[in-house]
């Protein structure tokens, strides 16, 4: 049992966490293994992503100070959440990589803190699933090229014919 005084401190790490983040992604992770969470807490701390376990009463008070508004009914089990500077759609995509592998490890919902919403976990698991931006870049450029590279074909082919 902790003491007032380690629940306040608690209280001010998370809340100045929560001002420096862009992103909030909260996660059910009852039954994983601790060398999995240990594992996905360095992970995370490679790309400069805060994994924290907070009890639901703390996480209530947390957003209350910040003027946002936290149900803790919507969560169920133990409660870990993701503190990322990160754009939702980049923490998304870490959050729904590890919960894919990992099946005792759930996403319940998150916040977009720069519009200050809500964010359900159907939303965040579906953007987890989009490609990186390099990927979709590259995708653009190959179908952007496509035409041309087809018309060079056909080039090519009535060239070959000609000179039969």
């Amino acid at each position: 049992m902790k003491t007032k005084t380690q629940k306040n401190k608690i209280v001010e790490e998370s809340a100045h966490a929560l001002k420096k983040s862009a992103t909030v992604i909260f996660a059910d992770f009852t039954g994983l293994k601790v060398n999995d969470l240990n594992a996905f807490r360095k992970s995370l701390k490679a790309v400069d992503i805060a994994f924290k376990v907070l009890k639901k009463r703390l996480l209530k008070i947390i957003f209350e100070k910040e003027g946002m508004e936290f149900t803790r009914e919507k969560f169920t089990g133990q409660t870990g959440v993701i503190f990322s500077s990160k754009d939702l759609v980049e923490t998304s995509n870490i959050a729904y990589k590890f919960s894919k592998n990992k099946e005792t490890f759930k996403i319940l919902g998150g916040f977009d803190l720069k519009e200050k919403k809500f964010v359900e976990s159907e939303f965040i698991k579906k953007l987890g699933q989009l490609p990186s931006r390099e990927v979709l870049l590259t995708q653009l450029a190959w179908m952007l090229g496509a035409p041309i590279r087809n018309f060079l074909f056909v080039l090519n082919e009535k060239a070959k014919k000609r000179s039969l």
